[in-house]
């Protein structure tokens, strides 16, 4: 019996939980107050990807005349392949029966549907990789054949890291997703309430606390959250995390408040224990949160205790999860993006907010950016070693917006100092902080990986974004980096505003440059979404955008803008993901970069060695008096001797 339980609905991850419910369990540890946590989405994954649940799933599409598809005839005919080796692919996958990838190897092995067309390169794609890696692809595009047969024949909406997420989704008004609510429970609704029942019977909480970080939690969490109210209505219910943080600030719709009992905004920790408060000893303070009250949403923020600092919040705990249990997989293959989805990591935080918190597209103006605190580097090791401890997993994500260099450094010397054996990657911005040393120093300590923005990858648009660094400084920086050993992905956008096509296609030159001199090893193209609480958003007229405000009941985050270019970028949307997946396997340097699009583009302006240029240049070394030496090796060996000089021969 615990007084809160703490879930994270379907879907995030299938390789690790998501960190909401360990970071507020591990502040409510300190309080003393009971809380159970669940990751719901790994447990209905669990559920639904097994030989029981499967054969019903057949049985149903079958029954039902739901097999449309040529592709899903074809999964249907092989299900008693699928079946046979169901259990033991996922078995694999949780890293539980590892001799299985010489079979999953096996010309096939697995049954194959559409998902296996894109087999063609695989000696070249994995090649370098090894044969669990190589089992773990294969594996992973037979769970997403299954995948697809779940979408066509049962739910429309699933997926394996969100759910319904179109319910969410720039949802200004409630209708869609209330009207969602009132149909009947889909099959994957059935499971999630199933489950959710037992673990409601089992801890018997007081309050009911959702994370939803996404738009993909979100029609899950209100179907959860219904389940509750018609069968616990004496369970209190609540929500926070990402998506509320963003897009419920001006929520008005009472309707709401149908399945919700509070709306938290922002950091969790004080609101989450004034919840506890009011809910169990009818406490009446609270901390950014709404709540209905005389049948008008209101929002209360009337505590006078300050938020906790980052030093008293406490380590994030992640017991009650089936860390065991998590699915590894490789969709790709790109060992930066298998980061994302294989293998188990801690996730910790180095800084709340952003040291930078600058950049005008991102959302700078809400706190979780823009307040920006520290946590020292000997706090941070202690949270690692407890982790490690906890968990038995020495792997570490620092989830920061931009871990800041001097802090980097600080905890690469205290790893270093205790002699840890530790994994980690991070967030960053590439500025010229970041060394050849420090990178030396910073892979010394464990890190093996970076991602960071280099947007637009045009001088003009990034001084316009404020990112504070040039296409030559991203290109000298991601140098140190890789030559540190240490892997870099780059965020990259297209669609800014008052970006030409010309700007367009010199970005992507000079990202097919920083690729061809090996500085860069993955990266990600994403057109530019205007929110409505970044500096873009907050002020369109001075950079050349007429937003199409729309009125607001529920989700207000996205919004929908008309450029002055009057330029469609979504048309650039194809060719440059296709460059890229090509640049980030070492090949297609060479094609022109018209080749890349099926309409005309002008030709680039870049000079053709202009990255190999600004890598050219002699680095400069300003290193302090004060500065210290870091030795990285083991103790040198030591030798003494004497040497006397001879004296000069006498002559007569």
């Amino acid at each position: 019996m615990k007084d809160l339980l703490l879930i994270t609905p379907p879907f995030t991850q299938l390789n690790t939980p998501y960190p909401g419910t360990a970071y507020l369990k591990g502040f409510l540890n300190t309080k003393g107050i009971g809380a159970f946590q669940m990751d719901l989405g790994i447990e209905v994954i669990l559920e639904l990807f097994k030989k029981e649940t499967f054969e019903e799933i057949f049985q149903l599409a079958f029954e039902n005349d739901r097999i449309q598809s040529e592709n899903c005839e074809r999964i249907y005919a092989l299900k008693d392949h699928y079946l046979k080796s169901l259990d033991d692919i996922i078995l694999f996958l949780q890293g539980k029966n590892q001799t299985f990838a010489r079979q999953i190897c096996t010309t096939n092995f697995l049954p194959q549907a559409s998902r296996f067309a894109q087999l063609d390169d695989m000696d070249f794609a994995f090649g370098a990789m090894g044969m669990q890696d190589k089992a773990k692809h294969l594996a992973t595009l037979y769970i997403e054949d299954l995948s697809d047969f779940i979408v066509e024949c049962i739910d429309p909406d699933f997926g394996f890291s969100r759910y319904a997420e179109r319910l969410g989704q720039s949802a200004n008004a409630f209708d869609e997703l209330y009207a969602q609510l009132q149909d009947h429970e889909t099959y994957i609704d059935q499971i999630t309430l199933e489950l959710l029942d037992v673990q409601l019977k089992n801890t018997e909480p007081k309050l009911v606390c959702f994370s939803v970080p996404f738009p993909g939690n979100l029609y899950s969490a209100f179907r959860c959250a219904q389940y509750i109210k018609a069968h616990h209505p004496e369970i209190k219910i609540a929500m926070g995390g990402g998506f509320p943080n963003t897009e419920l600030r001006s929520v008005t719709d009472v309707r709401v408040f149908e399945f919700f009992d509070f709306i938290t905004l922002d950091d969790g920790e004080l609101p989450i224990e004034l919840l506890h408060n009011a809910v169990l000893n009818n406490g009446t303070e609270f901390k950014r949160t709404f709540i209905l009250e005389n049948g008008i949403v209101t929002y209360k923020n009337n505590a006078t205790k300050p938020d906790y600092k980052q030093q008293d919040v406490g380590t994030p705990d992640y017991s009650d999860l089936l860390l065991d249990q998590y699915i590894s997989v490789i969709e790709i293959a790109n060992p930066m993006h298998s980061l994302w989805s294989d293998g188990r990591w801690n996730k910790l935080t180095m800084a709340h907010g952003c040291y930078w918190g600058k950049c005008t597209f991102c959302d700078i103006s809400l706190d979780y950016i823009k307040i920006y605190e520290p946590v020292a580097a000997s706090l941070l090791v202690d949270r690692m070693e407890t982790l490690i401890a906890q968990t038995g997993e020495t792997g570490f994500h620092y989830v920061d917006e931009a871990a800041p260099p001097s802090l980097m450094k600080a905890l690469a010397l205290e790893i270093i100092k205790r002699n840890l054996s530790v994994t980690w990657w991070t967030n960053i911005r590439f500025e010229k902080n970041f060394t050849q040393d420090l990178c030396i120093l910073l892979k010394a300590s464990g890190c093996i990986a970076v991602s960071g923005g280099l947007e637009v990858a045009s001088d003009r648009l990034l001084k316009l974004i404020d990112k504070g660094v040039t296409v030559e400084q991203v290109a000298q920086v991601t140098r140190n980096f890789t030559e540190a050993n240490i892997m870099v992905h780059s965020y990259l956008m297209y669609g800014y505003p008052t970006q030409t096509v010309q700007e367009t296609v010199d970005s992507l030159e000079m990202v097919r440059q920083l690729f061809e001199v090996g500085v860069l090893q993955s990266g990600f193209w994403h057109q530019f979404a205007l929110t409505a609480h970044s500096p873009v958003g907050l002020n369109p007229s001075d950079y050349g955008i007429t937003p199409n405000y729309k009125n607001i009941s529920f989700a207000n985050n996205d919004v929908d803008f008309t450029d002055s270019t009057g330029i469609d970028h979504s048309q650039f949307s194809y060719g440059l993901k296709k460059s890229l997946f090509n640049f980030m396997h070492g090949i297609g340097f060479d094609i022109p970069l018209q080749d890349w699009f099926d309409f005309d583009i002008p030709e680039t302006d870049i000079d053709p060695d202009f990255i190999y240029n600004s890598l050219a240049q002699e680095p400069v070394f300003n290193i302090k008096p004060t500065a210290k030496i870091v030795w990285l090796g083991s103790m040198p060996l030591v030798a003494e001797f004497s040497k006397t000089k001879k004296e000069p021969l006498k002559t007569s």
